[in-house]
């Protein structure tokens, strides 16, 4: 699911929501048809893999922030094989100590696509059912957005995912996207559902996306 809208419009807030760091005033958030404060929130929040604008990288190593947030062992495989999916491989084997790396205000100073891909590979490797995608590539350049869209769209197969954007190119496949305005949802259906209502909100939104390209 991809949710879209203007700036300041709280898309932002249903991925706090999700995460139970508030609860809603009003209304239900359901998984799997069980309302959402029923679970342990602890458990809850394994179950959920976030990739924001501005990912937290640790002063750590390489691995160890790919491994952040995981209960159990992690073997230096494990984390190799899905740094490979996020694309990320690549460019920390060139890095002169590769996973043993130290990033972080202390450490090597990553780009935006590359802390991204990090944030992916952590997701994955946390085995998380549930991806956040939160304006994942809104600060990327062409060139790091298309790596870290690659990245994403491998990752996203067969799990559950909620896709805060702004860019055509990242919710225009989504199976169902939501128009949020005021802070509720106004709209929703898939994009080709969407651009049929006439001066709907969502046709609004793509055509000044288009007309500023």
């Amino acid at each position: 699911m991809a949710l879209v809208g203007e700036s300041g419009c709280r898309k932002s807030t249903a991925i706090s929501l999700l995460q139970r760091f508030y609860d809603p005033d009003d209304g239900k958030i359901m998984v799997d048809g069980i309302e959402i404060q029923k679970f342990n929130i602890r458990w809850l929040r394994q179950q959920m893999g976030l990739v924001a604008q501005e990912p937290v990288l640790f002063n750590d190593t390489i691995k160890s922030n790919i491994a952040y947030g995981v209960e159990g062992e992690v073997t230096e495989a494990e984390i190799k094989r899905d740094a490979l999916l996020a694309n990320a491989e690549r460019f920390v084997s060139g890095l002169q100590q590769g996973y043993d790396t130290m990033v972080g205000e202390r450490g090597v100073q990553l780009s935006g696509g590359q802390k991204q891909r990090i944030a992916i590979a952590r997701a994955l490797v946390k085995g998380a059912k549930i991806l956040l995608l939160d304006e994942a590539t809104s600060a990327l350049d062409a060139e790091s957005e298309s790596l870290v869209q690659g990245a994403l769209n491998h990752i996203m197969v067969e799990k559950t995912t909620v896709v805060v954007a702004h860019r055509l190119s990242t919710i225009r496949e989504a199976d169902l996207i939501g128009v949020v305005k005021d802070g509720a949802v106004k709209e929703k259906g898939t994009h080709a559902s969407l651009m049929g209502f006439e001066n709907g909100i969502y046709a609004s939104l793509v055509a000044l996306r288009l007309a500023s390209w």
